[in-house]
């Protein structure tokens, strides 16, 4: 753990495995509620002095730290690859992600900017300011080990607020290597901390419930963050949750049905499926949805599964053998109801891939509303299809979820996309395009998908309170 400057141990540990081997690859400290208890009082101290830095030392150490993670990216991406299981290119590219919210925040810190505001009156001038909410609690998950900390972190520290982090019990390695670099790019005692631990649940209602946090930040589940949401709502703190997920992938008859499979079967399977963002539903207008079906079968039929320290494989693991459980009933539940099952649908265990959770890349077709895969998240390797055939249709199946974080639309026609782009209930629309996401935009859901934004301008105002000063003259 990190707290108030320095590493420390705690009476318990526990071990870290690699889901792809199941061999120990190391130990974490397993912290207390006494512990974030302490991670929160040193944050508090520590904004009194951190407030009143200006932005500009506040962008020098996160410059230093966005130095310091390129620096490591190849170490930190093996490491990556051994504790989360996603192939190494893929954690390559999360590392560079990752760094990426530091240096957009270290320029984000200076352009903190208030505003004067006209009266109606002659002797009064308005002026608002932002200012930092005080002590940030973050709780960060697996699938993105390295980059949800940077997004949560980086926006945090730039409005000059102090931070107690609780990373998933599953990667806590990825997150110290993180805060080793906040440590060395200069971080004063106190301004970042981090507590560890196997039961989270007691971190988390200490989040929730001590009245010195003033900002809660969490990436996870849906029914995880309602709980927290209803548990911080006693001290009314501010919140911002990142949610599941149920997207929708459109492909409209007038798209490259080719080009279309290729970008579906490459989000589709980004990280296993345990992605957010990751398409669950893809409707694929009826004209069109052989030739796209039969593109997308190749595709599926190439990827190679098993450990990703080898360059070779392209989809690694799944977390755990519940995730592997929660994938087969989707799945199951899909044939027995009439889906026709094309590739896949099943564990893994031949050979090196015994001692891991490998599910196969599996492609459904003909999925129907009463199935558990059309409206429950699966993050995971399992491509669903569903033909349509009226735009407004598939507007209406589109938009029949709880979620709304994440939706994709394939078309030529500039006028149904922006139709369609205004017509989805989801925070982010990928337009012929995969992966809408980036430091500099905007990244959250509506509905149950999540509160706030993360990135962006929006991305830091989360971690602050407008203040307005009213002056007669």
């Amino acid at each position: 753990m990190y707290i108030n400057g320095t590493w420390l141990t705690a009476q318990n540990k526990f071990t870290v495995t690699n889901p792809a081997t199941s061999e120990v690859i190391g130990e974490a400290e397993n912290g207390d509620r006494a512990d974030a208890k302490a991670a929160i009082d040193a944050a508090n101290n520590a904004f009194i002095s951190w407030k009143k830095t200006t932005a500009y030392e506040r962008s020098a150490i996160l410059e230093r730290a966005y130095s310091l993670m390129i620096d490591r990216r190849e170490v930190l991406a093996e490491l990556m690859t051994k504790e989360q299981g996603k192939p190494f290119k893929a954690a390559f590219n999360e590392v560079g992600y990752a760094a990426d919210f530091f240096k957009w925040f270290a320029e984000e810190a200076k352009r903190n900017y208030g505003e004067i505001i006209p009266s109606a009156r002659s002797d009064q001038r308005f002026l608002v300011r932002h200012e930092p909410v005080g002590v940030v609690a973050a709780i960060t998950p697996w699938n993105y080990p390295i980059s949800m900390i940077t997004r949560k972190v980086a926006p945090a520290l730039a409005a000059g607020c102090t931070v107690v982090l609780k990373p998933a019990e599953a990667t806590p390695l990825c997150a110290r290597a993180v805060f080793e670099i906040l440590d060395d790019a200069g971080c004063p005692d106190g301004v970042v901390n981090m507590v560890t631990s196997l039961k989270p649940a007691p971190i988390g209602e200490e989040f929730c419930v001590n009245p010195l946090v003033k900002k809660l930040t969490f990436t996870g589940s849906t029914q995880v963050g309602k709980q927290l949401a209803t548990l911080a709502a006693s001290s009314m703190k501010r919140v911002s949750l990142e949610l599941g997920g149920h997207a929708p992938f459109i492909v409209f008859d007038d798209a490259d049905a080719s080009h279309a499979a290729k970008g579906a079967s490459l989000v589709k399977f980004l990280n296993a499926g345990q992605a957010c963002i990751s398409p669950n539903r893809i409707f694929v207008q009826r004209s069109i949805h052989d030739e796209f079906v039969g593109t997308l079968t190749k595709r599926i039929a190439k990827l190679r599964v098993g450990s990703g320290m080898n360059l070779k494989n392209n989809i690694g693991p799944l977390v755990n053998e519940r995730a592997i459980k929660k994938v087969q009933n989707q799945v199951d539940d899909a044939i027995n109801k009439g889906a026709d099952l094309i590739l896949g649908g099943q564990t893994m265990t031949n050979g090196d891939l015994k001692q891991g959770h490998f599910y196969a890349p599996t492609l459904l077709n003909n999925i129907s509303t009463d199935m558990l895969i059309y409206t429950e998240e699966t993050f995971g390797p399992v491509a669903a299809v569903i033909p349509f055939d009226e735009e407004d249709q598939v507007i209406d199946m589109a938009n029949d979820t709880r979620y709304g974080l994440a939706a994709y639309v394939y078309t030529r026609d500039i006028s149904r996309a922006m139709k369609i782009y205004e017509a989805l209930n989801f925070g982010i629309i990928g337009v012929n395009d995969i992966n809408p996401t980036s430091a500099a935009a905007p990244f959250g859901g509506m509905n149950q998908s999540g509160l706030g934004r993360e990135g962006a301008r929006e991305g830091m105002r989360e971690y602050q309170e407008t203040k307005l000063g009213g002056f007669s003259l």
